[in-house]
């Protein structure tokens, strides 16, 4: 989970970026006029930002430009219309990390949000790198090189799990244990196989081994 602001006066495009990745876990602070984001940049929460460039009040280039001139390394994705070119220019050279053209497809936002937070070191300080492999346990986010990876709460749960002790082999039991405190019955036990096939075939393989009679390993 990330706090991201968002600078767009397009009230539906505005509202169908929040929604979409407030339903992935970010925080979304919403601001339509410059003035507003450079007081919301105040705030050290914010990890990353998402510029439209022509507001009412101003141009979002000016935002990101005193952002750079004061020291301000928090990455920002500039958000252009499809016929601008010049604005995608200008906004790389006033320091924006990537740029998105409109109509974009929200999934693909998201995983430039993903790709340029990961880059830039915005993920989680305790983010898992093992590889080509990121698992941010807190923004519930994964990549394997460039690709961004969806994974289920069942299989966080079993990965955290795995993770949370270097070189531990984890009995089936102990697995089941931690995916299902309450208790689990046979057809639960029988979807943990299902579960450690489908991570490796997200993951890598390699990445989880099996200890015949012992249980299996999270490999680094």
């Amino acid at each position: 989970m990330m706090d991201i602001l968002l600078l767009e006066d397009d009230i539906d495009l505005g509202q169908a970026v929040c929604d979409h990745l407030e339903a992935h876990q970010h925080q979304v602070n919403w601001m339509k006029l410059c003035e507003q984001a450079n007081k919301a940049l105040a705030d050290k929460r914010t990890a990353l930002c998402l510029f439209d460039l022509r507001l009412p009040d101003g141009d979002a280039l000016d935002v990101l430009r005193a952002m750079r001139a004061r020291g301000d390394t928090r990455p920002v994705i500039v958000l252009t219309a499809q016929d601008q070119v010049s604005d995608r220019i200008r906004g790389l050279q006033a320091g924006a990390d990537d740029y998105l053209v409109k109509p974009f497809d929200l999934d693909e936002l998201l995983a430039r949000i993903d790709a340029v937070a990961r880059r830039s070191g915005a993920v989680s300080p305790g983010a898992l790198r093992s590889g080509d492999l990121v698992l941010d346990f807190e923004a519930k986010s994964a990549w394997r090189g460039s690709e961004v990876l969806s994974l289920t709460a069942m299989e966080w749960t079993l990965l955290r799990c795995l993770t949370s002790q270097a070189g531990r082999i984890w009995s089936r039991n102990d697995l089941l244990a931690a995916a299902h405190p309450q208790g689990h019955d046979e057809a639960e036990s029988n979807s943990l196989e299902v579960i450690i096939s489908r991570l490796r075939r997200k993951l890598g393989a390699e990445r989880i081994s099996t200890h015949r009679g012992l249980g299996y390993r999270f490999e680094t």
